[in-house]
């Protein structure tokens, strides 16, 4: 092989390498804080929730969805969540799903209601929440009631750095998904 040769190749492996992780940096910032990317999904996801219309004015909503394998442990998905204030700016996080599924059962009873449950870790991965930084850390609990009643919740607990995005959705607007075992 020739030394131009050789460089060449160097060269074209060099580039090659440079696109592949630039394309992976951009894969893992390629979200936005808030819903404006998450899709409501109609039907019967994996798992999936919505805690009712977003937001206009004031209040907050979030929404999530993704996959699970309960037989493997684990789980997959997107999360956001918006908070909409009167005199402060919005605050908006948009969360991935760690794959350990923490928790499942379908033999759970929240707010004195059966259903299904799941709790999943949870990774700030877009935030304009000056306070909560990207890749923080968190958890959340998915619980869905059944037998025609609707009590279902979706909670988020943050450590100390987001705990403003702590919130508890409990409630008839609140439509959540689990899968039974």
């Amino acid at each position: 092989m020739t030394w131009s040769r050789a460089s060449g190749s160097v060269a074209l492996l060099a580039l090659t390498a440079m696109l592949a992780l630039g394309g992976m940096a951009a894969e893992a910032t390629g979200y936005t804080s808030g819903c404006g990317q998450i899709p409501i999904v109609y039907g019967i996801p994996p798992w999936g929730f919505h805690t009712g219309p977003p937001a206009v004015t004031t209040g907050s909503f979030a929404r999530g969805h993704g996959d699970i394998d309960l037989e493997a442990g684990t789980v997959s998905g997107i999360i956001c969540q918006e908070q909409h204030f009167r005199d402060r700016p919005t605050r908006a996080i948009t969360m991935t799903v760690a794959h350990h599924l923490v928790y499942h059962s379908h033999y759970a009873t929240m707010w004195g209601y059966p259903g299904n449950v799941m709790k999943i870790i949870i990774r700030v991965g877009a935030s304009d929440d000056p306070r909560c930084e990207v890749g923080t850390l968190g958890h959340a609990t998915l619980f869905a009631s059944y037998n025609g009643v609707r009590s279902d919740s979706v909670q988020f607990f943050f450590p100390a750095a987001c705990k403003d995005q702590d919130h508890l959705y409990l409630g008839s607007q609140v439509d959540n998904q689990v899968p039974p075992l």
